[in-house]
């Protein structure tokens, strides 16, 4: 019965199945039998609580952001757009987690399918590119005030999301085609990445956007925040430690670089030693490992959806108190004045003129 058993668990599916795989790589005259039972139990459950915290944590980011701050800055405009894509990605779960439930099982269309990879990498690379937007007005806003003027401009914050949006859905766009479904004896797969004729060209394309939406907005934002501790830990004439607003400045800094490194850095490597060991001559036992460590990390790429959420909580006190005095207007008998500011302008410089939006938003 085991032995029976171990045989079911290693059946052969057709190339490029995102269940158990039997991968024939580059055509090599060899196939590796990979179990992947533990992904049936793996997705549903991390997909499932990604659902829950981010739809919960998103809908009361965007009422926040909709309903009790009335003055926007620049930075308000970034986070709202960052929301609006986790929101986007976090209601097409349930159908990821239907389908990884049912063992590989895809009862919907082939657009449904397109779609719902489409909104992964669309949500993934738009937090990447609004966290770069935000972490380089909170650099000139310490590192160069006057230059941040121009960035305090809602208007030419909305100008930069609206470009954000563009290029992602641009990039994203070959997704819807090479994404597909295809049958086999016991279901219906909804293929992460391509059909086999496609699969190099698929990998070039990858390739290409990981370099260009991730591996240069990550640098620079390692760079942006690298030059923004320099600065914060500069001595001030009369202090001999480090201001309130500085310390809180950098734990905001190792914070973001912590949620970043996180969910995005982990899966984005896993991701392209997949590809690249599916390509080459290597051993059942590193494809596996790399295939075990690929599906580990994609639920970490999905967890930014609430993570973002929990850093406008953790990031700016005005914002808190925003979300804590969520109430019926006909509770309070006086109206309770809050100033508006940005997710990661909590801490200031204290003399830099372009750092500081605070204009007064009325509850």
């Amino acid at each position: 019965m085991d032995i029976k058993r171990a045989m079911e668990s290693t059946t052969i599916f057709p190339w490029n199945q995102s269940a158990n795989s039997s991968l024939e790589v580059n055509e090599h005259p060899y196939k590796c039998k990979l179990d992947e039972d533990f992904k049936y139990v793996l997705l549903p459950v991390s997909y499932g609580v990604v659902c829950v915290l981010g739809l919960c944590l998103n809908a009361l980011a965007l009422y926040v952001f909709l309903c009790r701050i009335k003055t926007w800055n620049s930075t308000t405009t970034f986070m709202f757009n960052l929301a609006i894509s986790d929101t986007l990605y976090v209601v097409s779960l349930p159908l990821l987690i239907y389908y990884y439930s049912q063992g590989d099982h895809w009862p919907f269309s082939t657009t449904l399918c397109k779609l719902v990879r489409f909104l992964f990498y669309t949500n993934l690379y738009g937090s990447i590119l609004f966290l770069l937007c935000i972490s380089i007005h909170r650099f000139l806003g310490i590192c160069y005030p006057l230059q941040s003027l121009r960035w305090g401009n809602v208007r030419y914050a909305r100008r930069v999301a609206a470009a954000v949006w563009i290029i992602v859905i641009g990039c994203q766009s070959p997704v819807l085609y090479f994404v597909t479904t295809s049958s086999r004896s016991d279901g219906i797969t909804c293929h992460d990445t391509s059909s086999r004729d496609l699969f190099n060209n698929f990998v070039a394309y990858s390739s290409a956007i990981l370099v260009l939406l991730f591996v240069v907005p990550f640098l620079i934002i390692l760079v942006c925040y690298t030059l923004m501790v320099r600065q914060l830990l500069r001595p001030t004439t009369g202090q001999s430690r480090l201001s309130r607003s500085k310390r809180k400045s950098l734990r905001m800094i190792f914070l973001v670089l912590a949620v970043f490194s996180l969910c995005f850095l982990p899966f984005h490597v896993t991701r392209t030693l997949y590809y690249a060991f599916r390509s080459l001559d290597v051993s059942c036992w590193s494809l596996n490992a790399i295939n075990i460590a690929y599906k580990v990390t994609r639920p970490l790429a999905s967890a930014n959806s609430f993570l973002d959420p929990v850093l406008y909580f953790l990031a700016g006190q005005r914002f808190v108190r925003f979300a804590r005095h969520i109430q019926p207007p006909s509770v309070a008998g006086s109206k309770m004045v809050l100033q508006n500011t940005s997710t990661l302008d909590s801490g200031q410089t204290g003399n830099s003129p372009g750092i500081s939006e605070d204009k007064d938003a009325r509850l």
